[in-house]
């Protein structure tokens, strides 16, 4: 039996946790005191938290395997999204509020001792002198320890230090379309003319300019997507080849779009220097010089939409578990039809099939 095999073999339902609580979500807002489904599960520590997609988020212990306290400050407090800091050992939530209607982005901080001691009102806001109302957005960057925030009202994109929140640079250009984070790095995509797009590639930690070109385009084809990973660039335009270029020598590598076809998300494995594609329920593994390493054709990823938040990689990236239907051609009910998969992608077997829910929170899906 293989040491993943091995690893996993044994694994059986430890505890339920519930985020439902009657008396707890009285307190709460008719809207957020529904049952809903689970849509983010954070580990830190000894503590599980729990999202719901309703907004309310609740921790548990895993000591006790009870509830600590729920992390929603006020009643028409509906959080979105969490990240788990591992830099200061605090948990940041992204909210939004009622009495806003919900259209900024408010985010606070909160350490994980503080969280224990079911006093998730000590922590602070971050980042309110930034203007977050859609589109504009903040992302946490944990590779690089950096969080991007844009401002749609100045067009502004800043860069803070993820370990003390402090201002390191700003960008502030109407012109910039996108920003992609890799590694040490940053891809600014600027507005495209009819022939090519500029983009400039940053230094993430003081904004340097390292480098400056043009990408050529076809006329009139819509850009799929561009994705920077170190020094690659991944171009697909509609209907075309998916192109891949060494920034280094601007050496390109063309993928037929027959092979290739546009992904809805991507995950990149920067230790195997490999990505994942994701489309409709189907995983590919792909290498940089534009070969299939190959495809879970018997695995389909439960979600037809898949989001990234459904695949958990490991830090050594030697496991990927994703969300599976346990038969391809299995027509059965929703919860007969689902099981956790196991990709060693070290050497990309599949050991599927055996994973059990370990903690199961209210409707998880």
């Amino acid at each position: 039996m293989s040491a993943a095999q091995e690893r996993f073999r044994n694994i059986q339902l430890q505890e339920e946790f519930d985020t439902h609580d009657p008396k707890e979500n009285s307190l709460l807002l008719p809207y957020l005191r529904k049952r809903s489904k689970i849509i983010e599960i954070v580990a830190a520590r000894d503590i599980v938290f729990a999202l719901s997609q309703s907004g309310v988020c609740a921790a548990f212990s895993r000591e006790t395997n009870r509830r600590i306290c729920f992390l929603n400050g006020s009643p028409d407090e509906v959080i979105r999204s969490l990240f788990y800091n591992k830099n200061n050992e605090s948990l940041i939530t992204v909210s939004v509020y009622g009495s806003e209607n919900f259209s900024a982005l408010r985010c606070r901080t909160t350490r994980i001792e503080y969280i224990w001691r079911a006093k998730p009102d000590a922590g602070f806001p971050l980042f309110e002198s930034e203007s977050l109302k859609w589109p504009g957005f903040v992302e946490f960057d944990d590779v690089n320890g950096k969080v991007l925030t844009y401002s749609a009202q100045d067009s502004t994109y800043k860069v803070f230090d993820l370990k003390n929140y402090t201002l390191l640079y700003s960008i502030s250009d109407k012109n910039v379309q996108e920003i992609k984070i890799s590694p040490g790095i940053m891809l600014l995509i600027y507005t495209r003319t009819s022939c090519s797009v500029p983009l400039k590639i940053l230094s993430i930690e003081d904004g340097t300019v390292l480098k400056s070109f043009n990408h050529l385009l076809h006329r009139n084809k819509k850009v799929d997507f561009i994705e920077q990973f170190n020094e690659k660039l991944l171009v697909k335009q509609e209907g075309e080849n998916l192109q891949i270029l060494d920034v280094r020598n601007f050496q390109l590598t063309e993928v037929s779009r027959t092979e290739f076809m546009t992904p809805s998300a991507f995950i990149f494995l920067y230790e195997l220097q490999l990505f994942l594609t994701f489309r409709n329920r189907s995983v590919a593994v792909w290498n940089f010089r534009g070969e299939l390493v190959t495809s879970f054709e018997d695995h389909l990823l439960w979600h037809p939409d898949c989001n990234t938040n459904n695949i958990y990689i490991t830090s050594d990236q030697d496991l990927i578990i994703s969300y599976c239907k346990a038969d391809s051609n299995d027509t059965s009910s929703e919860e007969n039809g689902k099981t956790f998969c196991i990709f060693r992608h070290t050497s990309l077997l599949i050991y599927g099939d055996m994973v059990h829910l370990l903690v199961r929170l209210s409707y998880f899906n």
